[in-house]
């Protein structure tokens, strides 16, 4: 008898270690398949999201680049038209003065630009009348700079065929007042800057 209890005895031994091997099979698939709904979850969940975003992002965008126009329109970088240097004898009697002027001209339009370099002749004949009339002592001050550039703005400008009075030369200010008595509109030169590069007076 103790042969077929001992062979008994294996039997069942052998039956639950199948079940621990069944339970643990169905555990990992189990885990497996939690782990994948979890992963395709998130996932799905995370791509309507990207999806929005994606759309929000080309919404934005569209929002947003009439916005970045404008501010290219209002922002975007001045053009610069550099001039020759200007050597030119100055008007003081008493002693001969020259003045060596290095001038730069600010544009907001660089069509403005082209159209200056076409006219450019003309308009350093201007400033050439302009600086020649000049006396040391009108130059050498901060004043006397700031004066010259409203005058070379506004000479830089005839040859386009637009005349700035002093006033609207002078800027804005204490005399935008006067502007508005006047019945013709104010004037608006396309040159928003007079910058000096060098400026020599001996």
């Amino acid at each position: 008898m103790a042969g077929p209890d001992a062979a008994a005895a294996p039997a069942p031994a052998a039956g639950s270690g199948g079940k621990k091997k069944l339970i643990i099979l169905i555990a990992a698939v189990l885990l497996v398949v939690v782990i994948g709904g979890a992963a395709a979850f998130f996932l799905l969940k995370k791509k309507p999201p990207a999806e929005d975003g994606e759309d929000g992002e080309d919404a934005t965008p569209a929002k947003e680049e009439p916005a970045k126009k404008e501010h290219a329109k209002k922002d975007h970088p001045p053009t610069f038209v550099p001039l020759d240097p200007f050597t030119v004898n100055l008007a003081d009697k008493d002693v001969d003065r020259f003045a060596q002027i290095g001038i730069s001209l600010e544009i907001e339009d660089p069509k403005i630009a082209d159209q200056l370099k076409a006219y450019m002749p003309a308009i350093r004949g201007n400033i050439l009348m302009l600086l020649s009339h000049k006396v040391a002592a009108d130059l050498l001050s901060r004043e006397g700079k700031l004066q010259l550039a409203k005058e070379i703005n506004r000479e830089a400008v005839r040859p386009l065929g637009i005349e700035l009075d002093d006033e609207a030369d002078a800027g804005h200010g204490e005399e935008a007042p006067k502007k508005k008595k006047k019945k013709k509109p104010a004037v608006v030169s396309p040159i928003t800057g007079v910058h000096f590069s060098s400026f020599i007076v001996q």
